[in-house]
């Protein structure tokens, strides 16, 4: 490891991104638009699905910016979705910390907007969060 790879991975140069389990350390590095993903090629790791590569892309495609950056990304927890959505506000949030004018660009199509929903906890005396056992009148 060089110096030049230590610098990319430092706090100020992190954007984290956080959905449902998953949690997303994402770095952007002047590159061609590749996305590496846990050490493993962005296609392979999201299963070569358009809709996931798309998602990722985007906050660099809105700025013009996806042929001047590589994204690199460590992510742990939750599925693909969830990992995906994390890597995508991961990325945003980097490039308003980069450059200050990302922001007006990125808020109107909710880049930036962290998904709180998460797993409700499940009740006792139910079988789910909210699932009910079967009523039985006799």
């Amino acid at each position: 490891m060089n110096s030049d790879t230590k610098l990319v991975f430092q706090k100020n140069n992190l954007g984290l991104g956080k959905r449902k389990e998953a949690i997303a350390r994402v770095f952007l590095v002047p590159g061609g638009g590749n996305i590496i993903i846990n050490k493993v090629p962005g296609e392979k790791y999201l299963q070569y699905n358009a809709n996931y590569l798309n998602m990722v892309k985007a906050p660099l495609e809105k700025l013009q910016l996806e042929s001047q950056f590589d994204i690199i990304a460590l992510v742990k927890g939750g599925g693909l979705t969830g990992q995906t959505e994390a890597i995508q506000l991961g990325v945003a949030r980097l490039l308003c910390k980069l450059e200050s004018t990302n922001r007006q660009i990125l808020k109107p199509y909710g880049f930036l907007t962290r998904d709180s929903r998460i797993k409700e906890r499940k009740k006792y005396g139910l079988r789910k969060a909210r699932k009910a056992p079967q009523y039985s009148k006799r």
